[in-house]
């Protein structure tokens, strides 16, 4: 009976892992949401932070997608940049060439999605 008992806690173990880690599962869903809620928290139109946080999940990883926090303003600084000087010393903050391209990639991507698609 024990061994029973142990059995079925690993199957519920492993399935409760699968559902969890799988590809559009609850991690993934929760870190697409946090992501697209940062990306509101600093300014990105709703419609460019829908379409950006998949993709920046899908491309980035865990620790690639914080370093792109440090692209949040710091004291001082406006929300928006306001000069490209800035812009440019934001993204240095970043330190992850990778993360920084994928950033400019799904942006560019998502610009040019939502202008094709209001023409």
């Amino acid at each position: 009976m024990r061994k029973i008992a142990i059995l079925m806690l690993v199957a519920l173990l492993g399935l409760g892992a699968w559902m969890f880690f799988r590809e559009d599962g609850l991690l993934e869903q929760v870190t697409e949401a946090r992501v697209e809620q940062a990306l509101l928290d600093n300014s990105v139109p709703p419609e460019m932070a829908s379409c950006m946080a998949p993709r920046l999940v899908d491309r980035l990883s865990i620790g690639q997608l914080r370093k792109l926090e440090r692209m949040a303003p710091q004291d001082g600084e406006t929300a928006i940049p306001l000069s490209m000087g800035e812009a440019m010393a934001r993204l240095r903050r970043v330190d992850d060439r990778e993360a920084v391209e994928t950033l400019v990639r799904a942006g560019g991507t998502c610009g040019f999605d939502l202008m094709i698609k209001r023409l």
